[in-house]
């Protein structure tokens, strides 16, 4: 008989500890704490593209300098200057993140030439379903590379991509509206309105509606989002956030051109390689979350966190397969998922002095129950699959075909961990262990064949941070996190799967941190992440997998972020990758260079102000050639592209902006899902925007 877990009933209770300030400024300076009270404070300033908050990559109140980790940070003003409002997008702007196609219906990514589906969160909980995730009620982007299972449990071998949402705000109230239009078409409009109710209640309202359009022939698509909240202040020390959104998105499934010779094919940009009657994808979302904070001391707080999360998905699509120059051959399917999660975590942080040392200590709880219904079905031609290559194909009617695939999936997950912050003055430590219990059985419906799989891993995280000035830190640190051999999103799970042990991802990284003022901050780190007990063939030749694949990836990462002169704000970073396979996997051989790994990627955003009222911004982005898949058959070649803006203020209320993308045309194909998926980039384009704030 099965024994399991329920989690839809825990209630989170968590602490957070009320730590003062590292450098205090004025009530106004201080940031908004979106996971902690509202009274803590760590160094810096809200506004602009620098921020200082640490407390993703802790779950405790920890400015950036004092956190062994390497942090990205894309803030709300740098996504407004750019005009960017899909995930996916705004990621291009960050070295050592590379973009999957996400077989032209989700976001799938690679941090540190790790793959991923799956590790994205939201408010630091699990947001893991295939889809693609808008921005128009997102506060800030926020990257924290290396693994870390203490903190974000399973997964997220090479980081994880945090959204931390808008809340309402008892201060004040605010109403603004964005609207744009761009050159193929698109547009969008989002409001916010926040609003103050009195005693300490206040509401929010987030919504946008979107459209789509680029270069491709026959893609198109529509996005609606609208996201409430609202707040409760009961009393000086206890807080209530209540937040739900609802997401609906609709658009054609494109999957890019074919490669020919080793590289995309040329000549095609434009050509849409699907069915425009049969290429869709729809998904709608649903996610509410209630947190709790009550200080119960100047060094004691708690808060608890319970959310609820319904994905409902599908997509269709024919695709390309190959091409020899002269015809193309075409393949499709079809598949659906529905997924409900529910999630509790729950944190206790001491903020104690022992033996006159400090101590941060953390102790939490998380638990999960996930069910997931999955399906595919293959394709029918009306007719060949093979057809001419022409700028526009006569693909046949397509409809649906038979059934390949039916699953169900339940996933129980437990997890207790502890860390401590250790302050010896100039000398901190960092450390500390998670306990995770995961329990995946999962169902084939078509063969009646069920398997189940419990794992019990114990995940460790240390760090030494030496202050010799209090705006400088350098650090040493070892993290590791694991993951289950089914996959990122545990739809399925084979009889082979389910003997053998989870992958096993361990990150060694040293870096220092520099803040050149409280507005200006840079890092430079180093980093070994290493990948074990990937499958592989056994070398008796039976058929059997073993645990013997491993690769490694080395690098180097730097940024310079934040005011650089009063009027001008930047965003600088830089990523050097070495990512190969170091031993015979099922996939690949030893010596092979990982998949979408460019060696070099640079990324630049600036924004100047020449006046009050006038500003220009300037973004560079490059990435050196990378191999589209793991067999180094294909080759993405290495591109530049340049972004322009202008920006104009027209009163207090009013202001337009201006936004080129692929400012000199450059032909560039950044991403891929396999060899013959290949995403074209978009040609030179301009979108043009107004503001209004009242």
């Amino acid at each position: 008989m099965r024994t399991t877990f329920s989690y839809r009933a825990v209630l989170c209770l968590g602490v957070v500890a009320l730590s003062g300030p590292a450098l205090a400024g004025t009530e106004e300076d201080q940031p908004q704490r979106d996971y902690l009270p509202t009274d803590i404070v760590v160094t810096g300033q809200k506004d602009g593209y620098s921020y200082d908050d640490g407390s993703s990559a802790t779950k405790t109140p920890t400015p950036v300098i004092d956190v062994p980790q390497t942090l990205n940070y894309i803030t709300e003003d740098q996504l407004e200057d750019q005009a960017i409002t899909q995930l996916n997008e705004a990621l291009r702007y960050v070295p050592g993140v590379s973009l999957e196609t996400g077989e032209g219906h989700r976001d799938h990514v690679f941090i540190r030439g790790q793959s991923t589906t799956a590790d994205f969160y939201l408010d630091g909980l699990r947001d893991d379903a295939q889809y693609y995730r808008a921005l128009y009620n997102v506060e800030r982007i926020e990257i924290l590379k290396g693994a870390n299972a203490l903190i974000f449990g399973r997964g997220g071998g090479g980081g994880v991509i945090n959204r931390v949402t808008k809340k309402a705000r008892t201060t004040a109230q605010a109403f603004a509206i964005d609207g744009a239009v761009d050159t193929f078409g698109a547009f969008f409009v989002t409001g916010d309105l926040n609003q103050p109710f009195g005693d300490g209640l206040a509401g929010r309202l987030n919504a946008t509606y979107e459209e789509f359009d680029n270069h491709r022939d026959f893609y198109e698509g529509r996005f609606f989002g609208i996201a409430p909240s609202l707040t409760a202040e009961l009393g000086e020390r206890t807080t209530v956030t209540a937040q739900y959104s609802y997401e609906d998105d609709d658009r054609v499934t494109d999957r890019g051109i074919p490669s020919l010779g080793g590289e995309p094919l040329r000549g095609y940009d434009q050509t849409f390689f699907g069915s425009r009657d049969y290429n869709r994808a729809t998904n709608q979302v649903h996610i509410a979350r209630v947190r709790v904070e009550h200080a119960l001391s100047d060094t004691l707080s708690f808060n608890a966190v319970g959310q609820y999360a319904n994905y409902d998905k599908f997509y269709a699509n024919v695709v390309p397969s190959r091409t020899d120059g002269t015809t193309v051959t075409l393949g499709g399917y079809s598949s659906g998922t529905d997924r409900e999660n529910y999630i509790g975590q729950a944190n206790l942080v001491w903020d104690v002095d022992i033996g006159g040392i400090g101590n941060t200590l953390l102790v939490g709880i998380e638990g999960a129950d996930q069910s997931t219904q999955s399906d595919r079905y293959g394709v029918i031609f009306d007719g060949t699959s093979t057809v001419a290559l022409q700028r526009v194909l006569d693909v046949p009617a397509v409809t649906r075909g038979a059934q390949t695939r039916a699953s169900t999936a339940d996933l129980d997950t437990f997890s207790a961990y502890i860390q401590d912050q250790v302050d010896f003055g100039p000398f901190q430590i960092v450390g500390g262990l998670r306990y995770d219990r995961f329990d995946l059985t999962a169902t084939d419906l078509r063969a009646g064949e069920t398997n189940r799989r419990v794992d019990e891993m114990v995940s460790p995280r240390v760090g030494a941070i030496f202050k010799p000035q209090d705006a400088i830190s350098l650090y040493a640190s070892y993290s590791t996190t694991f993951l289950p051999q089914s996959g990122d999103q545990f739809t399925t799970l084979s009889g082979a799967d389910a003997v053998l042990r989870p992958e096993k991802f361990e990150n060694y990284e040293i870096g220092a941190k520099y803040a050149l003022r409280p507005d200006l901050f840079a890092t430079v780190a180093l980093f070994r992440l290493d990948r074990s007990n990937t499958t592989a063939p056994s070398p008796t030749g039976d058929g059997t997998v073993v645990l013997t694949g491993a690769s490694r990836v080395e690098g180097i990462e730097a940024s310079l972020t934040g005011k650089i002169m009063p009027n001008w704000q930047a965003n600088l970073s830089y990523t050097y990758l070495d990512g190969e396979i170091r031993s015979q996997t099922e996939q690949a051989d030893a010596g092979q260079r990982l998949q979408q790994v460019p060696s070099h990627q640079f990324a630049l955003w600036n924004r100047y102000d020449f006046t009050a009222r006038l500003g220009a911004g300037l973004g560079l982005v490059y990435q050196s050639e990378q191999f589209a898949s793991i067999g180094n058959a294909v080759t993405l070649p290495d591109y530049l592209r340049v972004d322009a803006a202008a920006f104009y203020t027209i009163d207090d209320r009013t202001s337009v902006q201006l936004n080129v993308e692929n400012l000199f045309d450059a032909d560039y194909y950044p991403s891929a899902h396999g060899d013959n998926n290949i995403q074209p980039g978009k040609p030179l384009s301009a979108r043009i925007g107004v503001r209004l704030s009242l």
